[in-house]
Parts: C-alpha cells; sequence; structure tokens
C-alpha cells in the first residue's frame, strides 16, 4: 500500500495559536480576515498558527516548510502539545490531542509519537547506548531488554561500534544518527522532526537525507518534516505544506507545487528547483496516443493508427492492462489476413509512472519512438517520448488531448 492509499492518521483541523496575555478574548478577530501585522498592532496578541488544516496518511513524510517565521516550529509543537494550541483539533488515529489529559498525553508522548530536533539533545554524561536506550528507560523497559534494542537501531543507523562512545566524541552527523535512533528505539508510529539536518554541512545533510529515506522506507513511519529548504523538501516530501505568517498557502504533492504554484511566493521556492529530479513519468504521459484492444481486428487497428498519424500502436488487454506495441509495418502486412493480434505484439520497454525525468532522459535521447507509461499493475496512462520529456525539463509541458492552451 502507497502513502496515497493508506489511511489517515494525523488530521489537523483550524489550528490556531496566538501568543499574548489573553489569547481567548481575541477569537471574534481571528475570523476576521486581518492581517497577522493588523492583529499585533490592535491587540499585542501574536497569531503564530493561522487556521491550518491538513492530514497525513500513514507511512509518508508530509513535509512542512516555510521561512524563519513563518509558523512552522510553533505548528509542529502544537501537534505533540509541547505548545498549546489556542483553537483547533489534531487528531491521532481520531483522538483529540487537544482534548488529552496529562496522563493520556505523556502516554502518547511516550509511546506513540517521538520528536527529533535541530540541536540534538543528547545527554553529554551518557554514553551512545544509555542515550538511545532513554525512552524506554522511561517506559519501565528492564536493563538487559533495552539495550539490545538500542544495539538494534544503532546498527541500522550505522553507528555498530559506538555504544560506548559520548555524545561530544561524535561528529554531528553521528550525534543527529543518534536523535534519531532514540527516536526510533521507542518504536513509535509516529516521528516529529524540527529541522532536524539545518544544522549540518552539506555533504552530512545529504547523507542525512538519505538514510531517512532509507530507514522510512524499511519502517514505515509516519512522519512531519520541518524545514525551511525546499531542495529538502522536495527530495524527502510525499506532500508539502508551505507556509508564510502562520498559514498555509499551498500544500501538494512536489510535482504539484513545481506545476502549479499558486502565487509569487510560492513560484520563488520553486524557481530553481531541478525538475528533472521532481516530475514524473506519470505526470507529463501524453493520453493523445494510437491505442488499440487486443480483441480489434486488423482494419479497426490500422484505421486507429491513421487518424493519430502513428507508426505504432500501444495494445491495451482487460481492465486496461499494457500487453504490448504494434508496427505499422506489421499491422499492414497482415492486412486480409485472418491474424491473432496477440501474435504480432512487440513487448516493448514500459515505464512505470513514478519514474523521474532525470531516469527517463537517457532511454528518450537517442529515439523518437513513444514509451508507454503504466501504473504499478501495468494499467496504461499514456506514453512519452523525447519531445516530451524535453519540452516537461525545460517548463513547457506538452498540452493534453483536448486542452486548447488557454
Amino acid at each position: 500500500m502507497t502513502p496515497a492509499e493508506a489511511p489517515c492518521e494525523i488530521s489537523c483541523q483550524h489550528v490556531w495559536k496566538v501568543f499574548g496575555p489573553h489569547p481567548e478574548r481575541i477569537a471574534p478577530l481571528l475570523e476576521s480576515n486581518r492581517s497577522k501585522r493588523e492583529i499585533l498592532a490592535e491587540t499585542g496578541h501574536v497569531v503564530a498558527v493561522k487556521d491550518v488544516t491538513f492530514d497525513v496518511r500513514k507511512g509518508e513524510i508530509f513535509v512542512v516548510m516555510g521561512l524563519s517565521g513563518s509558523g512552522k516550529s510553533t505548528l509542529v509543537r502544537c501537534i505533540s502539545r509541547l505548545i498549546e494550541p489556542t483553537k483547533g483539533s489534531i487528531l491521532m488515529h481520531g483522538e483529540d490531542v487537544v482534548a488529552m489529559n496529562e496522563k493520556q498525553l505523556r502516554e502518547l508522548r511516550r509511546r506513540k509519537i517521538s520528536m527529533v530536533f535541530q540541536h540534538f539533545g543528547l545527554f553529554p554524561h551518557r554514553r551512545v547506548l544509555d542515550n538511545v536506550a532513554y525512552g524506554l528507560e522511561i517506559q519501565g523497559v528492564e536493563s538487559a531488554t533495552r539495550r539490545e534494542r538500542a544495539r538494534q537501531i544503532l546498527e541500522l543507523v550505522g553507528l555498530a561500534g559506538w555504544e560506548r562512545h559520548y555524545p561530544g566524541e561524535l561528529s554531528g552527523g553521528m550525534q543527529q544518527r543518534v536523535g534519531i535512533a532514540r527516536a526510533l528505539a521507542v518504536d513509535p508510529e509516529i516521528m516529529l522532526f524540527d529541522e532536524p539536518f539545518s544544522a549540518l554541512d552539506p555533504l552530512i545533510r545529504r547523507e542525512m537525507q538519505d538514510e531517512l529515506l532509507k530507514l522510512e522506507k524499511e519502517m514505515r513511519k509516519t512522519i512531519i518534516f520541518i524545514t525551511h529548504d525546499f531542495l529538502e523538501a522536495i527530495k524527502l516530501g510525499h506532500h508539502i505544506a508551505i507556509m508564510k505568517d502562520g498559514e498555509i498557502v499551498q500544500q501538494g504533492t512536489p510535482e504539484e507545487l513545481v506545476l502549479h504554484p499558486v502565487n509569487d511566493y510560492v513560484r520563488e521556492f520553486t524557481k530553481d528547483v531541478p525538475r528533472a529530479k521532481v516530475l514524473t513519468a506519470g505526470i507529463i504521459a501524453q493520453e493523445d496516443q494510437a491505442v488499440v484492444l487486443d480483441t480489434d481486428d486488423v482494419a479497426t487497428i490500422l484505421s486507429v493508427m491513421q487518424v493519430k498519424g502513428s507508426t505504432t500502436a500501444f495494445v491495451k488487454g482487460a481492465e486496461g492492462r499494457f500487453l504490448g506495441v504494434l508496427s505499422l509495418d506489421d499491422v499492414a502486412g497482415a492486412k486480409g489476413h485472418k491474424t491473432d493480434v496477440s501474435a504480432m505484439l512487440s513487448h516493448f520497454p514500459v515505464i512505470y509512472s513514478d519514474t523521474k525525468l532525470e531516469e527517463l532522459i537517457p532511454l528518450t535521447v537517442t529515439t523518437d519512438a513513444p514509451f508507454p507509461v503504466v501504473d504499478k499493475t501495468h494499467k496504461l496512462l499514456g506514453a512519452v517520448d523525447r519531445t516530451s520529456v524535453m519540452m516537461a525539463v525545460g517548463g513547457k509541458e506538452q498540452p493534453q488531448a483536448g486542452d486548447t492552451g488557454h
């Protein structure tokens, strides 16, 4: 099951956070369209999070990004109630975190959610093994069991052999691995990352991003990841929410944000993005192809190819499943004969819909032929060719069939 098909695990509904002496008294102003600056001038209160709503599905990485002061770190602290939300609900598995009492909240933090911060928060007087085992110690897990679990997690994050060292003896990247290992040791369902890699050198940062993707693939945790770096966001996120002045201005997949920024603020983030690393075959696949069924006769197939002006036809079977390619020469040669279409099929290489454009470029530069694009069930979605790939990389997607371009 992909994250897009998974059930919702976290749902933030109309969450507000207002800092000031009497946030409850300015509730009527919150429902007005006054800006953050206007509310501050009128009341002395700061609107840090403004009417935020989003859903996070089980097993996905949901990235919240924005510049400093956008409210993203306040938001993630509201989700765990390290900061108390002023209004709204935060549902985890249908339970409202905002309504939890102290005992319920303590249990949630101990067993269901873990946080990883920018500044690692390790205990300098404890060895690496004991830092990793700390959450299990708080849970009351006996010493031998928690240490064995800590060793297993340290091996998972590439720190086997460092158990007896102190945090001060480790590099920044290694210390952050310890922080991630500590969060993973309690086997949480949900992990909250607040700019965990922003203090690291660029090379170490990329390594840690790769490590997180590997861990997410292996362990299928639900992750909310905070960052100010859009390139980091598109590398990690299944979905991204972009914040400004406490509110979400746009949310969607990396492809949706790059292709359809809603305003200049979002467009500024996306303008320097390497599109070949973000856009996928499924996004640019052209549907207006010569497509026939395996039950069609030769005359019908020829007619379709002539109408489309194509020298190839894609053949679909039951439920739209892609079966192969027919060439014009083969079909024309069979005209007038009773021929089984399946016997003429060429088993052309297929492109899966989640294939990035950077992987398509080497395939398409040497041929004008269209490549069939299929989903994970092998259902035919359309085709890509050299022209569509190059135009997408250059920022000029071809219109789909029926699109007038206006």
